[in-house]
């Protein structure tokens, strides 16, 4: 497969994946889009791990593609960043994005976007993202109203749900879209960054959201969430202290961010809540002194 300067279609899709130390499952991401009916124009691959390092596996799939393998490790958010850069300086029409983990659910995914994008006029377009090991379900359950959905079968009578977007899941931007919204903030480096890019796609007045009939396959993402007050909210609590350390801090720093204030209230009932309920003090101290840090843009590393 050679690079061409557009698509048939007169465009040029770029896709961005970021990696880390994930060979057999980049393996199969980078097959499926390979498989693709309107087949990308270039794909960037960030390698966060070069001490394991996946260039022979981005050489064997076939694609047209630029290696592009960090020193230092960037994170989801900076990998992401410095992709979505490097996409827009080849002179990407749209962004293509994907995690090594996940992957296109057939051949058609790509078309698919593209369409509803010109259909509804947007400036961003996402796949529904559907459990892995189990597609009927979702990857993530998605909250309407009132009203958690937690099947794909649900979204049955409607092509596209507007104003939401699960990111960066196979989600697909036009270039003047990051012109406008930019990409991730590095200093995220993971867990949150996907977030603060929905909230900035809400405040920018763009129509974006989400292809029902495009579906993309991941993990499922549900279990750091512990239900309380009888399953109608949730509270997260990864068991990695990394993971931890990320997800609190960040989330201090987005309910800090315009969009998101009106939510920290609610933050500390559910989470107060839940520490005191489980008797869990020091996990309660940890989540006090890691939000804080991050409302106070206190945003270190881990370690």
């Amino acid at each position: 497969m050679t690079d061409s300067d557009h698509g048939r279609d007169g465009d040029r899709v770029v896709a961005v994946i970021v990696t880390r130390h994930r060979r057999e499952l980049l393996t199969r991401s980078l097959a499926a889009i390979a498989k693709q009916s309107r087949p990308v124009d270039h794909v960037v691959l960030v390698d966060n791990g070069p001490d394991e390092p996946a260039e022979d596996v981005a050489s064997a799939s076939g694609l047209p593609l630029t290696y592009l393998s960090s020193l230092r490790n960037l994170g989801g958010a900076g990998g992401f960043a410095l992709g979505m850069l490097h996409a827009l300086a080849l002179g990407a029409d749209w962004v293509w994005c994907a995690d090594d983990d996940g992957e296109p659910a057939d051949a058609d995914v790509l078309a698919t976007l593209l369409a509803a994008a010109e259909q509804h006029d947007l400036a961003e377009v996402s796949p529904l993202v559907a459990d892995q090991q189990d597609p009927t379900r979702l990857a993530f359950p998605l909250r309407r109203g009132l009203r958690w959905r937690r099947t794909a079968a649900e979204f049955a009578d409607v092509d596209l749900i507007p104003g939401y977007a699960s990111l960066f899941n196979g989600a697909l931007f036009r270039a003047s879209a990051l012109d406008v919204v930019g990409v991730p903030d590095s200093r995220l480096f993971f867990r949150g960054d996907e977030t603060e890019i929905h909230r900035r796609l809400r405040r920018s007045g763009l129509r974006f959201g989400t292809a029902t009939r495009a579906r993309y396959v991941h993990p499922e993402g549900t279990t750091e969430f512990v239900p309380i007050l009888g399953g109608r909210l949730s509270a997260q609590y990864p068991q990695n202290e990394v993971k931890r350390y990320y997800t609190y801090r960040n989330r201090g720093y987005l309910l800090a961010r315009p969009g998101m204030r009106w939510m920290a209230p609610l933050e500390y009932v559910r989470f107060g809540y839940f520490f005191i309920s489980h008797r869990n003090w020091s996990g309660l101290r940890e989540w006090l002194r890691l939000t804080r840090a991050g409302r106070r843009e206190r945003l270190t590393r881990a370690g």
